[in-house]
């Protein structure tokens, strides 16, 4: 069995030898889902972040919803500022989800407070911030600030679906969080697609051109 990385603070005190200050990780959940927003997160940590919580920080994929959410308020009393961007399924439609997932990160950038002058980026990089960056694979795996990001960007969207899920009822939103599964697709295909749904994601984009 392939051992799980843990994230490291090695590029934030890369950084830091550069005489870089505020380093903000920057992460997004739901690129993938069917339904909902994609929400993007930047959060700064001093340089002097310890504690036992930080031992359980990793990827939120590989974390329980029980303890994102508990590691996601250590995160929030902890860290210098977090940022958080949300770009609606509507304009999701429009620009792609590559760009409103871009849209989201630079969003979350600009509500840090102070503002970052260094960002490390899961994957991605954002040529229309000035600010120096640095996209890094499978970022939320191997960057402690990175992976913080992650569980508060994942955490700040459950919590969002949850309130869709209210709206919304019938389709279990605020147990897969728009994501495909074999539930949601059912449940699609029974109610038809709701006001959350991305009308250019299959298999909701078929079922307009039919």
């Amino acid at each position: 069995m392939k051992a799980v990385c843990k994230p490291t603070f090695d590029e934030e005190q890369l950084l830091s030898s550069q005489g870089f200050c505020y380093i903000a990780g920057v992460d997004e959940a739901g690129r993938g889902c069917l339904a909902g927003p994609v929400v993007a997160a930047a959060v700064i940590l001093p340089p002097d972040t310890n504690g036992d919580w930080t031992e359980q920080i990793m990827d939120s994929k590989l974390l329980t919803m029980e303890k994102r959410e508990y590691l996601y308020s250590f995160i929030s009393d902890n860290a210098v500022s977090c940022g958080i961007g949300i770009v609606s399924n509507e304009i999701i439609d429009v620009v792609n989800i590559l760009q409103a997932t871009k849209m989201a990160m630079k969003q979350a950038i600009e509500q840090l407070n102070p503002q970052p002058d260094t960002l490390l980026i899961d994957f991605l990089k954002l040529p229309e911030v000035s600010i120096p960056q640095k996209g890094i694979p499978h970022g939320d795996g191997l960057c402690f600030s990175i992976a913080c990001a992650s569980i508060v960007a994942k955490v700040s969207r459950d919590r969002l679906m949850n309130e869709m899920d209210e709206l919304y009822p019938g389709y279990g939103l605020c147990k897969h969080k728009g994501y495909w599964t074999a539930e949601h697709i059912s449940c699609i295909n029974k109610l038809g697609p709701c006001p959350i749904h991305r009308r250019t994601f299959q298999p909701i984009k078929g079922m307009y051109l039919r």
